[in-house]
């Protein structure tokens, strides 16, 4: 960590404690940019565990759940918490409203869920991963040794955006479009990724390219809801019985949920693997050591990394939660950041050590009927390219301060620079 990246941690670190508890808005997507987030959220699991924040967002007042056990209660209950009208803090725009199955409740998010789960099953993974080491090995042997590279791009992006063709049978020369429908979708107006800041010009933007993004998949449903049943998500999609009457929105909806279920948390737990390891040397010769422990050190990382920092619950009766009254229609927060690094729960957890006791006690994944449904596929891809990483190359080592999401959902990075030194 260099000098600049010190001293900015530690002055917010002292503006964490110094602001009044009303004022602080863990929300605010600069402090994911920055990586300053951790004081706000310290303070809050010590001070505040259910955090009302009255004027701090665009979108209204909203509670900050940051403990773990209080999270859990959140999550699994969906009877109190609802998932409808949307799975983040932002309000669904009046005019371009998206359903999808992760921000439906039962009976529909049951059964739409059920339409794609086999994709993910331990038969389709066990077909998958020869095909998944394949690409890994072809990824890896093509990386320059001894010159500087991004392995966001190089890397991340690019094997899981392979996946997902793979998952989708999307056209494979195309397969980049993945990736940007997945970054336009949930980036906001400072992430660089539109031709203004103006939050009007971004909406305007952003739905241009989802709407080409739903008629490029309708070509493909069309394609295929006239073919015989096949494995792929849009064949599932146009089969189900469940899902082949959606209408546009609700299916872009659910493509948007798949292709950012896909392609985000698997791409920055894939990179926040490496700048873990690069900040815990120890690990890293521990892990060279005794690679037995990748499983382990995948458990740990999607820990540590927490690759979505919050998902969102609406209350749909007056309830009580940490000793504070919600009231029907309020909107809650559960920081999966902040509950992954309650030192109630999690010993050391701001430590990245890759033979915990119980490294898959973490709430990346969610808990409850909303638990991610490609989570195993993630730890299989991780694993598969750390086993792969360790018979090639000695370190990858990383050159500057990797360059992070301005978002506070996306916890992620736009570019590491890494230099690997020379092959076994």
């Amino acid at each position: 960590m260099s000098d600049g990246a010190i001293d900015l941690k530690a002055e917010a670190r002292a503006k964490a404690y110094a602001m009044p508890l009303e004022e602080i808005n863990v929300a605010d997507p600069d402090l994911f940019r920055t990586d300053t987030m951790w004081p706000y959220f310290e303070r809050l699991r010590k001070d505040d565990p259910v955090h009302y924040n009255a004027t701090g967002h665009e979108d209204g007042p909203y509670w900050s759940v940051t403990k773990y056990n209080d999270i859990m209660s959140v999550d699994t209950n969906h009877e109190v918490y609802s998932s409808e009208p949307s799975i983040t803090i932002f309000d669904p725009k009046e005019d371009f409203t998206m359903p999808m199955f992760i921000a439906m409740d039962p009976p529909k998010h049951d059964i739409q869920r059920k339409t794609v789960s086999p994709i993910v099953s331990p038969a389709n993974l066990h077909e998958l991963e020869p095909l998944i080491r394949q690409r890994i090995c072809a990824t890896l042997d093509a990386l320059p040794i001894g010159e500087e590279f991004d392995w966001v791009d190089k890397v991340s992006i690019e094997l899981t955006t392979q996946m997902l063709a793979t998952l989708f049978d999307f056209p494979w020369e195309e397969r980049r479009k993945l990736t940007r429908w997945s970054d336009v979708a949930t980036a906001g107006p400072e992430s660089g990724l539109f031709s203004s800041e103006d939050p009007d010009i971004v909406d305007q933007e952003r739905k241009a390219e989802l709407f080409e993004c739903v008629d490029y998949f309708t070509r493909l449903w069309n394609e295929r809801v006239n073919a015989p049943p096949k494995g792929d998500l849009i064949s599932m999609l146009a089969h189900g019985e469940a899902t082949r009457n959606m209408d546009r929105m609700e299916y872009l909806g659910n493509l948007i949920l798949l292709i950012v279920g896909g392609n985000d948390t698997t791409r920055n737990t894939m990179t926040g693997s490496v700048v873990a390891l690069n900040q815990f040397p120890d690990q890293y010769r521990k892990l060279r050591d005794n690679p037995s422990l990748i499983p382990s050190m995948v458990s740990e990382t999607i820990r540590w990394q927490t690759p979505l920092a919050h998902m969102r619950r609406t209350v749909t009766q007056d309830t009580e939660l940490g000793g504070k009254q919600l009231k029907k229609g309020d909107k809650v927060i559960m920081w999966y950041v902040s509950g992954n690094r309650d030192d109630e729960v999690i010993e050391n957890p701001n430590a990245y050590i890759i033979d915990r006791e119980r490294p898959r006690q973490h709430l990346s994944f969610g808990f409850g009927i909303h638990r991610c449904v490609g989570n195993r596929l993630a730890e299989l891809q991780l694993k598969i390219l750390w086993e792969e990483i360790l018979t090639r190359f000695p370190s990858i080592e990383v050159v500057g301060e990797p360059k992070r999401v301005p978002s506070s959902f996306v916890k992620g990075y736009e570019n590491l620079q890494v230099v690997i030194p020379s092959r076994l």
